[in-house]
């Protein structure tokens, strides 16, 4: 089986989130599962001199954007075993950053169509074409009306993954004559609501969507979660499909990260207190061992239960005995809120602003409960990265968090889990982790032991891709 893996970002070239992380790991998971699977991306300006020097030059093609065409060059790179094709077009890429700029609708329209325009110059031909969000939503779409029944494109399926529905590709109506280049015929693929939308376009065109968690596909179908897209997801059901993302298990691993003081292991736990210390020393927290930690890492925003822990914040430093670590940045009242908190509680609060990667995983190794009580969550990551880390999670019961945290009540889950949106039920979960962690009697370490077991690893989830590609071509 082949596979061709669309995506605007990828490690270990440029990311910005997620996506990013799912496109470095997932195509080198499947590889490992004998399937084929080549990546696509953007050849961007600030990809690192030295990996631009890695790559091989391959061809260079002319690439139809509506009514004119665009310069196209094609690069080769390898890494872990992986063949990456970077996309070069000077006007579209040389910029800093990935998104944000005024014309991002054609600079991944141009490059959606380059993406199918370059196969039978580097003769791959994929069974496959798996793409990702809004940013090349346009791959099935432009696949199925002018691709599909050209004899050398002939078979190809194709399968449409939605990271995070709030971001569709929304446009004016302008764009389907000026820079997508469709035919009046077809302009309904990608109407809707009175405007372009591109992630619509590929829910209706391609062979199978997905999302990125189980209950995530399930949530999206109503419209607390799917942001206007609801009805075409409800008659769109029937080709959906979610599959849990993983993490990679080698990048985050107690046992050999080089980001922590010191490293340990779920048979050896004696590392963590001591990571647990140096944070203290760091962030000038009160240096008691015994005290239970609690680290958030997140953007400050709404969306990631942030005016939850603000609700009840103060009630919670005034009753529990704990500690509290947070490091992201966002939006000002939080911003704001948790650097105050921080004067208010010296030592027992810090508040680290702007996102400092080594010191994400620092939190991660030192805090004894992580909190992530999110509004919604697609799938979530750091939830994932906390248990590989020993640090019990208390999560909210939505997307892949549900998917991926099982309540310990019964004995046997990894974490703790809360159902509703309110800071109540929130700081319920909290006291319940608090007062295990103080009164187990050594149930804590069995907690802690049987998350850093959880399998949370790519291998799980390129299985998962698996079988839905053998399902896609038995279609």
């Amino acid at each position: 089986m082949k596979v061709l893996y669309c995506a605007s970002e990828a490690l270990p070239f440029m990311a910005s989130g997620g996506l990013g992380d799912v496109a470095g790991s997932l195509p080198q998971a499947l590889r490992q599962l004998l399937v084929g699977c080549r990546v696509v991306m953007p050849l961007y300006d600030e990809i690192p001199q030295a990996m631009k020097d890695e790559m091989r030059f391959i061809t260079s093609l002319s690439v139809p954007v509506s009514w004119r065409r665009q310069y196209c060059g094609v690069f080769e790179a390898r890494y872990k075993g992986v063949v990456y094709y970077l996309l070069d077009n000077q006007y579209y890429f040389k910029r800093k950053g990935m998104y944000g700029h005024y014309d991002d609708a054609e600079r991944f329209a141009f490059f959606s169509r380059a993406a199918l325009e370059m196969l039978p110059y580097i003769d791959f031909k994929p069974d496959i074409i798996h793409s990702n969000d809004w940013h090349t939503a346009m791959v099935p779409v432009y696949y199925s009306l002018f691709y599909s029944n050209y004899d050398w494109y002939k078979g190809i399926k194709t399968v449409f993954t939605i990271h995070n529905i709030q971001y569709q590709g929304q446009y004016g109506m302008e764009l389907i004559e000026e820079i997508l280049g469709l035919p009046d015929y077809n302009t309904n693929i990608v109407e809707y609501d009175g405007c372009v939308n591109l992630m619509k376009g590929a829910i209706e065109t391609a062979n199978m969507v997905t999302t990125v968690s189980p209950s995530y596909a399930e949530e999206i179908k109503d419209p607390w979660f799917a942001f206007g897209l609801d009805p075409i997801v409800r008659d769109r059901a029937w080709k959906f499909r979610g599959v849990l993302n993983g993490i990679d298990v080698d990048n985050y691993n107690s046992e050999t990260d080089p980001n922590i003081p010191v490293n340990f292991t779920v048979e050896d736990l004696s590392g963590k207190a001591a990571c647990k210390r140096a944070l203290q020393e760091r962030l000038c927290l009160e240096l008691r061992p015994e005290v239970p930690l609690v680290g958030m890492v997140t953007r400050m925003v709404a969306p990631k239960g942030l005016d939850l822990v603000k609700e009840v914040f103060e009630e919670m430093m005034n009753v529990e005995d704990i500690q509290f670590v947070i490091l992201g940045s966002g939006d000002w009242q939080y911003e704001s809120f948790f650097k105050a908190m921080q004067d208010k509680y010296p030592g027992r609060v810090c508040s680290c602003f702007g996102f400092v990667p080594e010191l994400a995983r620092k939190i991660y190794a030192a805090s004894d409960i992580y909190l992530m009580p999110s509004r919604s969550e697609p799938c979530g990551l750091a939830q994932m990265i906390s248990l590989r880390y020993g640090t019990i999670p208390i999560v909210r019961r939505t997307g892949g968090l549900g998917d991926s945290i099982q309540d310990s009540g019964d004995g046997l889950g990894n974490g703790f889990v809360f159902n509703s949106y309110d800071a109540q039920d929130m700081y319920n979960a909290l006291k319940r982790a608090i007062a295990g962690y103080w009164n187990a009697e050594g149930g804590w370490q069995i907690l802690v032991k049987r998350a850093m077991k959880s399998d949370n690893s790519w291998e799980k989830s390129a299985k998962e891709y698996l079988k839905l590609y053998n399902e896609v071509l038995s279609q």
